[in-house]
């Protein structure tokens, strides 16, 4: 043993006498704990009684490896038989002790993914609730208003109120169809503002006029609703009400792959000539700008912008652009 003894025979028996320990162990957790927990100390007093047999079943197989005759290992190990066991246990606490500390871990780690799990839907479902507030806030600002203008044509001019009251129904059963959902199609979406600028195209006349730019293969495309909206109604209130001609607007969606764009362009009074930053712009622009800023952040984070410039010749220009997702077909 000792003329041949060397690192390599050192490293192979030290080895089997680990993995043997560690296959004992593992047998006899299966045996008796099976997918429970042990207990620490059971657990640990397990380990000091099976390394003997650990030790002994580790040098029987190396000692198969190299051939060396069993009886003389034995023989020749008997005299550090105590050193060997002591330093076998030791190293064997040692090991058992750094994989429960390594399970205890991994339970505390998935423990916080669970509570980190639990606090996002919390703060999913406190989100869905501020924007049905939100939401909740732009619809009445523009049913307000119509009612408003409803009760002045009654007295004035009752058949347009009556075509006005028609127009406002077919508005009303789609809303409240679509605007209490999670998301919409831009169809639905479109089909929305249609209804609402045929409505104000009754009380405006010829002063306004309209187009609406929605590509066949974005019809489907989902996308949070009452989102364009606002900015028709901005458009309206802000641009072309005040403005003695009146004017057009012009409302598209269009995409690239990676962002979908929605825009709303008129060619009413335009900006404020000293709105110099975006935060300028949005000041005076009513309650739908300032809670769809709010929207959009929200739901996409920095990904998602709201932009207003000045349009050529006249007017302003306001864009949504959002992440892109293409909505599977069911």
């Amino acid at each position: 043993m000792q003329k041949h003894g060397s690192l390599l025979h050192s490293w192979v028996f030290s080895n089997c006498i680990g993995f043997s320990c560690y296959a004992l162990v593992r047998v006899i957790q299966h045996l008796f704990w099976r997918t429970r927990k042990p207990q620490p100390f059971l657990f640990f007093l397990v380990c000091l009684l099976i390394t003997p047999l650990g030790f002994i079943t580790g040098s029987t197989l190396a000692a198969a490896i190299f051939s060396y005759p069993l009886l003389s290992i034995f023989s020749m190990q008997w005299a550090y038989f105590s050193s060997f066991i002591g330093l076998t246990m030791v190293i064997s606490l040692i090991s058992v002790w750094s994989f429960w500390n390594k399970a205890k871990l991994s339970e505390l780690a998935a423990e916080a993914e669970a509570e980190k799990a639990k606090s996002a839907a919390i703060e999913r479902q406190a989100l869905q609730a501020q924007l049905q507030m939100l939401q909740a806030q732009i619809e009445p600002h523009m049913l307000f208003n119509t009612l408003a203008n409803l009760q002045g044509l009654i007295a004035l001019d009752p058949p347009r109120a009556q075509h006005m009251l028609s127009q406002l129904i077919v508005y009303l059963r789609n809303t409240l169809s679509a605007s209490r959902a999670e998301k919409t199609t831009l169809q639905q979406e479109f089909s929305l503002i249609e209804a609402y600028l045929e409505l104000l195209a009754i009380r405006m006349g010829k002063r306004l006029t309209y187009t609406l730019s929605l590509p066949a293969e974005l019809r489907e495309q989902t996308i949070p609703p009452m989102l364009i909206q606002p900015l028709v109604e901005n458009a309206i209130k802000h641009g072309l009400e005040p403005k003695i001609n009146g004017g057009n607007i012009h409302v598209a969606a269009e995409n690239d792959g990676h962002f979908l764009y929605l825009t709303v362009a008129d060619t009413g009074l335009g900006l404020s000539p000293h709105a110099v930053s975006p935060e300028a712009q949005y000041a005076g622009l009513g309650l739908g700008n300032i809670n769809l800023r709010e929207r959009l952040q929200a739901l996409f984070g920095p990904s998602a912008t709201f932009t207003l410039e000045a349009n050529q010749p006249e007017g302003a220009i306001a864009r949504i652009s959002i992440p892109f997702i293409p909505t599977t077909s069911s």
